[in-house]
């Protein structure tokens, strides 16, 4: 089982040697901002490097948005950021499950993922996220997941799974796992996290493993049986521990 961490982009290949990580996630540009992801000089280190390199989506992407003003730019820079991940030779592009608007049903978000989806033109697979909180989020609760699959399935989108999102959206995360799995076809992806808040919070607050709210065992059962890549997105003055805990105990 491969584990590692959610890094810095400045210098992936050095920084996974420093904490001992087996796969990473960068961002290529600002999480915040609508800016396309600069060319980066390492491209072709990255590219011939064996080690997987995720590229986690800006936060800004809500492609299930009623609002074109944010609808439209998400799918525009999901594309760049693909466009971004295909050059460095990432392993998979991760992005959030996003809301819809007001006091709309979930289901209105379904159709426009599947639209961007459709537009999407993409070498680098594309994980969608499960999201920790609001009733309006389409990627939160089980049965909306099982919906957005029934309308999307059909065009291969992956699955990435976090263990505080599940927690903090009410699940159990061996539960969640399990569910997400049978919906999904499998878990390509498990953002190991502990929670600072109790179990139903909608609070998306990671803290160290061991150190939150989210019983250790359960913890490794979530891992084990998702039985896939493993990015630890804990803080980082602690993530080398986290990757270290990991491995002793799985």
């Amino acid at each position: 089982m491969l584990i590692g961490a959610h890094i810095s982009p400045s210098d992936p290949l050095a920084t996974a040697e420093a904490i001992g990580a087996d796969c990473v996630q960068v961002f290529l540009g600002n999480p915040q901002s609508w800016k396309k992801p600069a060319p980066r000089d390492d491209a072709a280190a990255l590219r011939a490097a064996e080690l997987p390199i995720y590229v986690h989506a800006p936060y800004l992407v809500n492609v299930a948005s009623a609002e074109s003003r944010i609808r439209i730019p998400s799918r525009k820079i999901l594309q760049q950021t693909c466009d971004a991940a295909a050059e460095i030779g990432a392993a998979a592009v991760i992005v959030h499950g996003g809301t819809v608007t007001g006091d709309e049903d979930v289901a209105e978000g379904f159709g426009r993922w599947r639209k961007a989806l459709q537009q999407l033109d993409s070498d680098v697979p594309v994980l969608i996220e499960n999201t920790a909180g609001g009733d309006n989020s389409v990627a939160r609760q089980v049965e909306s997941i099982r919906q957005l699959w029934d309308t999307i399935g059909d065009l291969d989108p992956g699955f990435c799974v976090d263990t505080c999102h599940s927690w903090s959206a009410g699940l159990d995360v061996v539960d969640a796992v399990a569910a997400f799995a049978e919906i999904a076809g499998g878990i390509d992806l498990v953002h190991c996290n502990d929670s600072r808040d109790e179990q139903g919070s909608s609070r998306d607050r990671h803290e160290t493993l061991t150190k939150g709210q989210i019983p250790d065992d359960r913890l490794l059962e979530a891992v084990r049986l998702a039985d896939a890549p493993v990015i630890c997105e804990t803080p980082g003055d602690t993530v080398a521990d986290d990757i270290a805990w990991l491995r002793d105990n799985l």
